[in-house]
């Protein structure tokens, strides 16, 4: 969750209850509202909550939940976030015996709204009671953004609007909730609402928990595919060393075809990392099939051109320089040397024409 430390859920309170504004719908009971909202702080502060607050004005929903918060003698250590622009002061304050405190945040814009929004997206949960339009767009968002809400719809104004969308838009509202905040208010009802919002932010913190679980395991293919990779690359550069430290025979033969093998599935790994599916098995073993061709037709061409090619390291290091770029190149773009491979291009080589064609072509008399 995320609270203001590692513990304590953050509960926003919003909303208003002024006496000389005309709300739609309208307010039904103003002292009630306030009232209600001094419970709900009590509670939030008892659940070992932190309260988030954007003014310390009397006509705000916040104030009035902030004195229940503060006045919440037997409730442990807590804290009031007010999220002010910079020109705004709080003057509300605990008690000698409170063991709340304040925790003034200043925004540098200046503006109220910058503040307010940005904070709202940090909650766990947020109360409606009263309020207009800023209440209302409060309640849409957190419907949007799936924070958890409680509009207080039984005092009317925004809140009851809010309550309305929530029916429609539930989220992790259960019906019980959304008879909760319809009904009458009594006594339970603070407590019983902040045990709601408190169980709906639980449930969207485990989900949002295993979604990023979802994510690491999506990622762990790619990961793995690119660790995978850099070992192969890492073994065809070995293979440079073994070809270089073996005496003459098999051994050196033998890290000379392993060389380029290596670097063509490492080359087809690298490839599959950019698609939007990592398949490394097929991406591995099709760079391999790829590499096997690519690097068997070019020895085959070096032997007939000569034959004495292979008999020493030193000239299987030379033609190693060659054919680890030739793997990697081919484990890379499998898919074009398939594709000449079902032409038939790649076993038709310019170079291996027939040498009684080259004869009558050399022997042939030049064009008048």
């Amino acid at each position: 969750m995320s609270g203001t430390n590692d513990h304590r859920p953050l509960i926003a309170v919003v909303g208003s209850f002024s006496a000389e504004r005309d709300y739609r719908p309208p307010l039904t009971d103003p002292g009630g509202l306030r009232n209600a909202c001094e419970e709900i702080g009590g509670e939030i502060a008892r659940r070992g909550c932190d309260l988030l607050v954007f003014s310390g004005k009397e006509k705000y929903a916040e104030t009035a939940a902030a004195r229940g918060f503060l006045a919440a003698s037997e409730a442990g250590p807590r804290t009031v976030v007010a999220r002010l622009a910079r020109h705004q002061q709080y003057t509300l304050e605990p008690g000698p015996e409170s063991g709340a405190r304040i925790r003034v945040v200043r925004d540098p814009s200046g503006e109220w709204e910058v503040p307010y929004y940005r904070a709202l997206m940090e909650t766990d949960g947020i109360v409606l009671a009263g309020g207009g339009r800023s209440t209302r767009v409060t309640g849409i968002l957190a419907l949007a953004q799936e924070i958890p809400v409680a509009p207080v719809s039984v005092f009317g104004a925004a809140a009851e609007q809010v309550w309305v969308h929530l029916d429609r838009t539930r989220n992790r509202a259960t019906d019980e909730d959304l008879a909760l905040l319809g009904g009458p208010w009594t006594d339970t009802s603070a407590g019983d609402l902040v045990d709601g919002l408190l169980r709906q932010a639980g449930e969207r913190a485990r989900e949002a928990a295993r979604r990023r679980r979802a994510e690491r395991r999506a990622r762990f293919p790619e990961r793995s595919g690119l660790l995978t990779a850099a070992a192969f690359l890492i073994a065809s550069l070995a293979c440079l060393v073994g070809i270089s430290a073996a005496p003459d025979g098999p051994v050196g033969f033998a890290a000379m075809v392993a060389g380029p093998m290596f670097a063509a599935m490492a080359g087809a790994l690298i490839r599959d990392s950019f698609g939007a599916e990592q398949e490394a098995l097929k991406a591995v073993v099709r760079g391999l099939g790829a590499g096997v061709v690519s690097v068997l037709l070019f020895l085959s061409a070096q032997l007939l051109l000569n034959p004495e090619a292979l008999q020493e390291n030193v000239a299987l290091l030379r033609l190693s320089f060659f054919l680890i770029p030739v793997g990697f190149t081919a484990g890379f773009t499998f898919d074009l040397v398939f594709d000449r491979l079902r032409r038939a291009e790649l076993l038709r080589p310019p170079e291996l024409a027939a040498p009684h064609q080259q004869q009558q072509d050399a022997g042939a008399a030049p064009p008048s």
